[in-house]
């Protein structure tokens, strides 16, 4: 009795973890994905100029499409970080 409760105490924790990973990775591509970095917090900013009417952005996130130009498939993005340096690779569809 004391094994069946152990290994549904550790089927519960595993999967409760993988559910936990899946939520922490696709938060990290929103926020990449709205122009925040999540390591070092940096937004995009927004300047105004009165003179010329015009709003200038300055993006901190730039994105590079490393695989699947076609029109069909899985696409592998890779986002830098401008301030802090930082590199990530997510597949998207």
């Amino acid at each position: 009795m004391q094994t069946i409760i152990f290994l549904l105490i550790l089927f519960l924790i595993s999967i409760f973890s993988i559910l936990l990973y899946y939520k922490n990775k696709h938060s990290r591509v929103d926020k990449l994905n709205s122009g925040e970095c999540p390591a070092c917090g940096q937004k995009t900013r927004v300047f105004y100029d009165e003179n010329t009417k015009t709003t200038f952005k300055s993006e901190i996130i730039t994105t590079r499409l490393l695989k699947g130009k076609d029109c069909s498939g899985v696409k592998d993005i890779e986002y830098t970080c401008k301030s802090c340096g930082l590199k990530e690779v997510y597949s998207q569809v």
